[in-house]
């Protein structure tokens, strides 16, 4: 399977560097993996509501550039299904027994997801009800997507 995650801004600091870098590692024995940065836009301090969405609506344009016709979109977003690492493992599995060979997980920048992108996507997925920093998104994803292999794998994870 192949799995694309496409992710607005890019990784500064080490330690989210040296993360992403394990879990790629890691990864690489269960899919091919992809990460994909598109460049985030700088938001105002004391930006309009139409500002945000403008700048929402521009990461958005520069997200759906990478997504491949042949993928099965997921966006992360507050709003989607929350599940379980077991369920996880299963509706991965789920979507490779159904024929979706290229999974495309899309992270939004500190504002979150164009509504347009959200409306699009094949499904929605939340990890909580919390807001996170995007670049330990990424990480959060990477890893449960690791687990979700050991599980349906049935090796050994701690827990």
């Amino acid at each position: 399977m192949k799995i694309t995650v496409i992710c607005v801004g890019k990784l500064k600091e080490k330690y989210w560097k040296d993360a992403v870098a394990e879990y790629e590692k890691r990864l690489g024995a269960y899919c091919k993996l992809e990460l994909i940065e598109v460049a985030d836009e700088k938001t105002p301090e004391k930006a309009s509501r139409a500002e945000l969405e403008r700048i929402k609506k521009k990461e958005g344009q520069r997200i759906r550039r990478h997504i491949a016709s042949d993928g099965w979109v997921i966006a992360l977003a507050i709003e989607g299904a929350s599940m379980d690492s077991p369920a996880f493992a299963r509706e991965i599995q789920r979507l490779g027994i159904q024929g979706k060979s290229h999974l495309i997980f899309l992270i939004g920048g500190s504002l979150g997801l164009d509504e347009e992108l959200l409306c699009q996507a094949d499904q929605k997925l939340s990890f909580s009800k919390m807001t996170f920093p995007h670049q330990l998104m990424r990480v959060i994803l990477l890893e449960q997507l690791y687990r979700g292999y050991r599980i349906s794998t049935g090796a050994p994870y701690h827990k």
